[in-house]
C-alpha cells in the first residue's frame, strides 16, 4: 500500500474520452468473456486495438443477498439482466459513429449471443478514487509480491504526469486470451486531483485496454477496502 497526504486542488478539466453504455439482450455469457467479446466486436470496428478504445468486462455485482459470482471451473455463466450493460470507452469525437456502428449488432462470444441495443453517452466522472477491476501484472514475481506491483504502477503513474499518493492493489485473476493468460490485479488510485483523473480514466494504465485491462471507474468510498481488498 501507498499513502501520502496531499490537499491541492484545481479545476476540473474536459474529458476528451466517453464511455457508451449500451442496452444489450443476453441470456447468459461466459464468466471469462474478455478476450471473445474484444474479437467479436473487432469484426466491427477493426481499429479497436489501436485507437484508444476500452472495452469494459460485463460486471454483474459479485454478491447480493447470499448470491455468489458463478465459478467458470463448474461451467456456471453469468446471466444478465435487462439493465445489464455494455460500456466501452471512446474518444469523445468518434462516439457517434461506434455508437451507430455497434447498434443493432449480435456479437457471438463464445458461443452467447449477444445484441447490443441503443447507446447512452456517459461523461467520465472527475472523482478522486478510481479503481481498474484488471491490471496487467508483467511477471511472476508481481504475483507474489504486490509491493513490486506498486512499485512499477507508480512508476509507470508518473510517467504519465500523475503523482500517486495512495494505492491499493486487490485481488488477482486471469484472463483467457489466445496466447495463454493474462495475470492481473485490482488496482484503487486515491486522492487525485481533477487533471489526474481526467487523464487517468482518459490514457488508462498498461496493455490490453480492449480486453478490458487497466480501465479505471470512480469509487465513491475507500473506507471498506482494507477489510474487502478491492473484490
Amino acid at each position: 500500500m501507498l499513502w501520502e497526504d496531499d490537499t491541492s486542488a484545481e479545476q476540473s478539466p474536459t474529458a476528451d474520452a466517453v464511455d457508451l453504455a449500451f442496452s444489450m439482450q443476453c441470456q447468459q455469457l461466459p464468466v471469462d468473456h474478455l478476450c471473445a467479446l474484444s474479437s467479436a466486436l473487432q469484426g466491427a470496428l477493426p481499429d479497436l486495438r489501436k485507437d484508444r478504445i476500452g472495452v469494459h468486462e460485463i460486471h454483474i455485482a459479485g454478491s447480493q443477498n447470499g448470491w455468489e459470482r458463478p465459478d467458470p471451473a463448474l461451467g456456471q455463466y453469468l446471466v444478465p439482466s435487462r439493465r445489464t450493460r455494455l460500456h466501452i470507452r471512446v474518444p469523445r469525437n468518434r462516439a457517434k459513429a461506434i455508437s451507430q456502428t455497434l447498434q443493432n449488432l449480435t456479437l457471438n462470444v463464445k458461443g452467447c449471443q449477444l445484441t447490443l441495443g441503443a447507446a447512452k453517452e456517459k461523461p467520465l466522472a472527475c472523482h478522486d478514487t478510481l479503481y481498474a477491476r484488471h491490471v496487467v501484472m508483467e511477471n511472476k514475481a508481481e504475483v507474489k509480491d504486490e509491493n513490486l506491483f506498486l512499485q512499477r504502477m507508480a512508476a509507470a503513474l508518473e510517467q504519465q504526469g500523475i503523482k500517486v499518493r495512495k494505492a491499493l492493489c486487490g485481488k488477482t485473476s486471469q484472463i483467457s486470451t489466445t496466447d495463454g493468460p493474462l495475470h492481473t490485479r485490482s488496482l484503487m488510485i486515491a486522492d487525485l486531483n481533477p487533471a489526474e483523473s481526467t487523464m487517468l480514466q482518459q490514457q488508462g494504465l498498461g496493455a490490453y485496454q480492449h480486453m478490458g485491462c487497466g480501465l479505471f471507474l470512480p469509487m465513491k468510498g475507500i473506507q471498506h477496502l482494507a477489510a474487502d481488498k478491492l473484490q
